[in-house]
């Protein structure tokens, strides 16, 4: 595989000034959205008062999404109860819960005629389940409104509830997601509050309780992780059971988070889909603009060899 580094003359990372005013590499730009159906879509989830991760943590794909007429919703509020200094949902105290929402984004994803319903979430440290009793409710709302549609969540750790994984995964998704983000060194400096052996513990829980429902995990590139690191992190993935990766380029969401260490140059990524490939990995998804949810039918389907 190529070699990641950190020098511009190997031609594996682009550097320059100091964030935030240095400017993005040509593969970091994207054309700016057209309005029509992207904005159809944004005006639904207004009109249900729902909230997704497209939105809520400025996902750069969210106008080629919106405009395919697909969306992740984003569940339990939009407030999360840590801290993680890659992501721009906000930190507050959360609302209470929305006894409503499983119904509202039943309706929407029937609406948009989804064939693959992706359902995230805040982290919910302040509920006894961490939020599993609603996702479940989530789920079966969506099953009863498209019960064709095939199902991914990706949860929280649960603060190391592993009653609440049990609880999430015998509700039968399709997928079972749960993001490492980052390689175990980093850890205290981008997601306070996570422990890296809690979250592979929650995809290994998965895999013993339900083992034939796909897991799959996401990671983060551009934070000051290396080459060896990324790998490394592949050989517990799998030791965990998982079978989906995917792997994208951080970008910073304001100058109030992380600044980007590196922008990882495309080869790079398709380097590293080629090792997790030959590793084991059953589907990888590897790009710059990749973030778990893109196009997760095609990667289910390519999971399942369809």
């Amino acid at each position: 595989m190529a070699r990641m580094t950190q020098t511009r003359s190997r031609g594996r990372y682009s550097h320059g000034e100091p964030e935030p005013s240095r400017r993005l590499p040509a593969w970091l730009r994207r054309p700016i959205a057209q309005p029509g159906q992207a904005t159809a879509v944004a005006e639904m989830l207004d009109e249900l008062n729902l909230n997704t991760v497209c939105q809520s943590a400025k996902c750069p794909n969210r106008g080629e999404c919106f405009s395919a007429g697909t969306a992740t919703f984003l569940i339990m509020g939009d407030a999360c109860t840590r801290g993680c200094r890659f992501c721009a949902v906000e930190t507050r105290t959360p609302e209470p819960l929305d006894p409503d929402e499983p119904r509202r984004i039943a309706e929407a994803a029937a609406r948009l005629a989804l064939r693959h319903v992706v359902i995230t979430t805040v982290t919910r440290d302040d509920l006894a389940d961490g939020g599993a009793a609603h996702f479940v409710a989530v789920i079966e709302a969506v099953r009863a409104a498209l019960p064709e549609a095939a199902i991914e969540v990706l949860t929280s750790d649960f603060g190391g509830r592993l009653e609440s994984v049990d609880t999430v995964a015998a509700a039968r998704p399709d997928v079972y997601n749960h993001n490492l983000e980052t390689v175990p060194r980093l850890y205290s400096e981008v997601r306070p509050g996570a422990v890296y052996g809690r979250s592979l513990r929650v995809l290994e829980r998965v895999r013993e309780t339900q083992p034939d429902l796909p897991t799959k995990s996401g990671l983060m590139l551009g934070l000051g992780e290396t080459a060896d690191e990324v790998v490394a992190v592949m050989h517990d993935l799998l030791g965990s059971g998982v079978s989906m990766l995917t792997i994208g380029q951080y970008l910073r969401p304001s100058a109030a988070h992380l600044a980007v260490a590196e922008y990882v140059e495309p080869d790079v990524f398709a380097s590293l889909s080629r090792e997790a490939y030959r590793l084991g990995f059953a589907a990888v998804a590897s790009a710059p603009f990749v973030r778990s949810s893109y196009h997760a039918g095609e990667l289910a389907a390519a999971e399942a060899g369809d």
